[in-house]
């Protein structure tokens, strides 16, 4: 399953995650969130969550699943795939994150922004919110780096 997410992998290796702005700006010309590839993507991983293969833990607003480990297959990366239409836990990064967002119903967005790429720097600290919708959220951690808070 890992090659699924290869793209998003291969768009967000080597990114300086300091500066959020510009790293999303990579990110939209290495993987563009409205382009054929990312329609493509986005419903693979829709028809994967319908089959109960990714997010397949917990409970709405926050349904959760670790696709992998971060590893030299996945670029560093641990990949987890997220079903939220609500609040999740308040967590630090201590090597930032990069989330891709799809929109599933409403008009959703991530902690205040769109769907598409967020991007949070090292040590940035924030309850990971949904709102407006429901999302279905990769995200990818350096190293598999995240601290739960509460």
């Amino acid at each position: 399953m890992i090659d699924l997410f290869r793209p998003l992998l291969e768009a967000a290796q080597g990114l300086d995650l300091e500066d959020p702005s510009r790293a999303e700006a990579a990110l939209n010309e290495r993987f563009d969130p409205g382009g054929k590839a990312a329609a493509a993507l986005n419903a693979e991983l829709l028809a994967l969550l319908e089959q109960g293969k990714i997010a397949e833990r917990g409970e709405m607003p926050v349904r959760w699943g670790r696709v992998a480990k971060a590893s030299e297959e996945t670029l560093g990366f641990s990949i987890d795939v997220v079903h939220m239409n609500g609040a999740g836990p308040r967590h630090r990064h201590p090597r930032g994150e990069i989330d891709y967002c799809v929109a599933m119903d409403g008009s959703p967005t991530f902690d205040g922004r769109e769907p598409g790429w967020v991007v949070f720097p090292n040590d940035s600290i924030h309850v990971p919110t949904v709102a407006g919708g429901t999302m279905l959220i990769v995200y990818l951690l350096p190293k598999g780096e995240m601290d739960f808070l509460e």
